[in-house]
């Protein structure tokens, strides 16, 4: 099986790949145990595909199985959390992936092409990466903008209890340590 090494299908791929989720919707323990079941049993049927394939083609299925494991894994642990740092694990997960199955594929070439197929892969592989990166430094901007607006929000509460007086604004000082998570 002779493939070829596409860098604008790789392109693609990898725009694909760093596209922004839509916002993660959480889902329940049992939807999240039948989640890990399912990518099990896909794994092995991935992995029986690539049985009757012999050379790099059985080393590219078998990479492209491992990949779209990983993948599957990091995507449900992201769509079960919800968490940030999941979506950034999700992200680098593919990237790592979409660059093995891309190395994988060169070695079906020799030579000066071998040698610019890795080095594209490498490159895709870098981009993806620093799109991730790029990402969880948002998010980190993001979580420090929403910490100054709440600091901002707590002060300016705490003015509106400085009018107070007594077990009034003792209350109303309390509220607002409360509301503003200043316990």
């Amino acid at each position: 099986m002779n493939t070829f090494f596409n860098p604008k299908a790789s392109i693609l791929v990898v725009l694909m790949l760093v596209l922004p989720m839509a916002q993660a919707a959480t889902m329940t323990k049992a939807e999240y145990r039948a989640g890990k079941t399912r990518i099990s049993a896909d794994v092995k049927v991935g992995k029986a595909a690539c049985a009757p394939l012999a050379g790099n083609a059985k080393d590219i299925c078998i990479e492209e199985a491992k990949g779209k494991e990983k993948v599957a894994r990091a995507e449900l642990e992201y769509g079960y959390t919800a968490k940030s740092s999941d979506q950034n694990k999700m992200l680098v997960v593919k990237a790592e992936a979409a660059y093995a199955v891309a190395r994988e594929k060169c070695d079906d070439q020799s030579g000066n092409a071998k040698d610019v197929c890795v080095q594209e892969a490498k490159a895709l592989k870098s981009k993806a990466l620093a799109n991730a990166k790029m990402g969880k430094e948002i998010g980190e901007a993001k979580v420090d903008a929403s910490q100054a607006k709440r600091d901002a929000d707590y002060k300016v509460a705490t003015e509106k209890c400085d009018s107070m007086s007594g077990d009034a604004k003792a209350s109303c000082m309390a509220a607002a340590r409360t509301k503003f998570g200043k316990i």
